[in-house]
């Protein structure tokens, strides 16, 4: 789970943020990954990294997109992180040394749970750069993703353990189903793109 409290300001293109609400939530994620997608070679390797625990509900965003992501069966991306094998502090380093291990210069896209100012509750952010997971509960662990996916699940500033057990689950379902089909639809665009542009090549 990592803070979006306090964030500094971050230029426009390198930072949506969007309601879970607004109509066109899909077009606009999907959109603002393909423009992410459009800056790596055709054959860059895909992971997905999906940070959290089903141990509590509000940090659950992360597995829940995973094993979402993990029913597709694709071969467009692979997964770390769901609700039966999901990836955490406790394990965050050694997933991230095993990735790097087995593939040679990947685009990883981290996705985990946030907490933040109260008019921000149910927003999704797609955010340039990597993101920095327990940040919001005073944990020092490695950063992840060359973009990050994050959705803000509950109000932060104080008490954020007990926050976070609090969250309303069909918030959270809310949010993961949204950022698993928006991902899978872009992935989907961008391989069928690649695939279109090296054939005219």
């Amino acid at each position: 789970m990592n803070s979006s409290s306090n964030a500094s300001p971050i230029p426009e293109m390198s930072c949506l943020k969007i309601s879970h609400t607004d109509p066109n939530i899909y077009s606009a994620i999907t959109h603002r990954l393909l423009f992410h997608f459009s800056c790596t070679r055709p054959d860059t390797q895909i992971i997905v990294v999906c940070i959290g625990t089903d141990r509590s509900t509000g940090d659950s965003l992360g597995p829940l997109v995973g094993t979402s992501l993990a029913r597709f069966h694709s071969p467009l991306f692979h997964i770390y992180g769901t609700l039966e094998e999901p990836v955490h502090a406790i394990n965050l380093e050694e997933t991230l040394s095993l990735i790097n291990e087995r593939y040679s210069n990947p685009f990883i896209i981290g996705i985990d749970a946030c907490l933040g100012h109260s008019t921000s509750v149910g927003c999704i952010q797609v955010v340039e750069g990597p993101l920095k997971p327990g940040a919001g509960v005073n944990k020092q662990l490695p950063p992840v993703g060359d973009i990050h996916l994050t959705g803000i699940v509950n109000v932060g500033g104080f008490m954020e353990y007990f926050v976070l057990q609090n969250t309303r689950l069909s918030l959270v379902m809310r949010l993961s189903d949204i950022i698993a089909s928006s991902l899978y639809s872009a992935l989907k665009q961008w391989h069928l793109h690649s695939k279109s542009a090296a054939t005219r090549e």
